[in-house]
């Protein structure tokens, strides 16, 4: 099979030849369809994370080594099983979504469902070989979700971005009815999680990024306040709204997350969820006077992703921008991503 993988880091992703897998055990092949292209494959192809003040959180340090066959948002078509792998009778041929946050199986925080904040995590697309490929081994078929119903480039970017924006949303625990929620940064994840947002009930959302056209992208998304966080006049406004009681940070650069966490009325929360690198120096005594929360939210369970698929289902989430390009055409749309030139989401497809 052809696969696109990352041979140096800070280099272009490569076309590659690898023999095609014969499932043992539990394993399931699926043969790609769809694949999302995320910011965190950015992240991949350059070898680290910014930490801030200079450092860097390299990825070799977290045992991840090149070759990476990158793709995280992986959907396709069942075509092989091992012979451990319980299927319905019928699942072979069809669709399905990968859930890719895997982890070790065996630790507590595997066994109580919650795979994503695993110590020794095996994602599909980081630790191992993801969608950048003609197929993605998936280690066992209940990983495999349904999303019959939903468009196929669609679909895929609920794995990551949809999940993402979810799993952070579901945090928030306020009044939705009358509580201001604050998004940071309209990127792919931050309109997917406009949309999730209204669809779990958020009634008065403000949406903050430097972008103008975001900000139109915004208001034309339903929501009801939007701001450039560079205007002196913008943490006024929200002031005058009422304060804010969640802010989800979709960036997670030092620039967002202090003006996410500035914004916060007493007792509000601020949810960071990009890894787009800094820091935050907080000062401990407002911390305890204004009685806040910061807190981090990554991706999302497996079950979380079968409820984000439901409500999907029911019709409660509108559609967001979703550009098909060739698998050819990977380094382009990685190009795109990491110059911001993205409204909604770019999906490998064939």
């Amino acid at each position: 099979m052809r696969a696109y993988a990352v041979q140096c880091f800070c280099e272009p992703v490569v076309p590659v030849e690898r023999s095609d897998h014969q499932p043992e055990g539990t394993e399931v092949v699926v043969e790609v369809m769809r694949c999302g292209v995320c910011h965190t494959d950015l992240h991949l192809q350059d070898g680290y994370y910014d930490l801030g003040g200079g450092k860097r959180l390299n990825l070799v340090d977290r045992g991840i080594n090149p070759p990476v066959i990158l793709g995280h948002e992986v959907l396709g078509r069942l075509v092989s099983k091992g012979p451990g792998a319980a299927l319905d009778d019928g699942a072979i041929g069809k669709t399905f979504l990968v859930y890719p946050w895997l982890g070790c199986g065996t630790c507590d925080m595997c066994r109580r469902g919650n795979e994503n904040l695993c110590s020794k995590p095996q994602s599909i697309g980081v630790f191992r070989p993801g969608g950048y490929a003609e197929q993605c081994v998936v280690p066992h078929p209940k990983y495999l979700v349904d999303v019959t119903g939903i468009e196929p480039s669609l679909a895929a970017t609920y794995a990551c971005s949809g999940l993402t924006a979810y799993s952070a949303l579901r945090k928030a625990e306020i009044d939705k009815e009358h509580d201001l929620l604050l998004l940071m940064g309209l990127g792919g994840v931050g309109l997917s999680g406009l949309q999730i947002a209204i669809g779990l009930g958020f009634r008065r959302i403000a949406v903050a990024d430097i972008d103008p056209a975001k900000r139109e992208l915004a208001l034309s998304h339903g929501s009801t306040l939007v701001l450039d966080p560079r205007d002196p006049d913008a943490s006024t406004a929200l002031a005058a709204a009422g304060g804010v009681a969640a802010a989800v940070d979709f960036v997670g650069n030092k620039a967002t997350a202090d003006f996410a966490v500035a914004s916060l009325k007493k007792g509000g929360m601020c949810i960071v969820v990009g890894l787009f690198g800094g820091d935050l120096t907080i000062s401990l005594p407002p911390l305890v006077q204004r009685a806040i929360t910061l807190r981090g939210s990554f991706v999302g369970s497996l079950d979380e992703l079968k409820d984000l698929i439901a409500l999907v289902k029911s019709g409660n989430i509108q559609p967001l921008p979703v550009e098909d390009v060739p698998f050819d055409a990977v380094n382009d749309a990685l190009a795109r991503l990491r110059a911001g030139h993205v409204k909604g989401r770019l999906v490998l497809a064939r």
